[in-house]
């Protein structure tokens, strides 16, 4: 009885999934050589391909671009006054709206760069804010 569990618990953890992690582990190292991440503790590695989890939320605003606005406008410091406000969370969905992901890279949000741009359009009130995701642009409306 014992033998026949060890055998199926082996099965099921490592023979039935051995070809398709070799697969991911082939296509992995292609991508992020062994050579390269050796270098990296465990801890440092995981920042790397996950980023950072947690934030210092005014290093955000100062490492801000304004274009077409200043950092005093009425929107922008409205926009700061409720950003600080959320909660956690939503300041982490913002995140994913404004660069498409809910981390910080590794080199950490000091090195996190995006601008808020007024889109400069006749009726502002009825354009909702909008991001373009690859150039971390936030299109915010007066």
């Amino acid at each position: 009885r014992k033998e026949f569990v060890d055998l199926y618990v082996n099965y099921v953890f490592n023979e039935s999934i051995r070809k398709p992690f070799e697969d991911f582990m082939q296509g992995f190292l292609r991508g992020c050589p062994a050579r390269k991440w050796k270098m990296f503790l465990p801890v440092e590695l995981q920042t790397v391909l996950e980023g950072h989890k947690k934030f210092d939320w005014r290093l955000l605003e100062k490492n801000v671009t304004y274009v077409q606005y200043g950092m005093l406008d009425r929107t922008i410091r409205n926009f700061w006054t409720v950003f600080h406000k959320l909660p956690e969370e939503k300041k982490k969905m913002f995140l994913a709206f404004l660069s498409g992901s809910d981390r910080i890279p590794g080199r950490g949000l000091e090195h996190f760069r995006f601008s808020i741009v007024d889109p400069q359009v006749e009726k502002p009130d009825e354009l909702y804010p909008s991001a373009n995701t690859c150039k971390r642009i936030l299109f915010l409306p007066r």
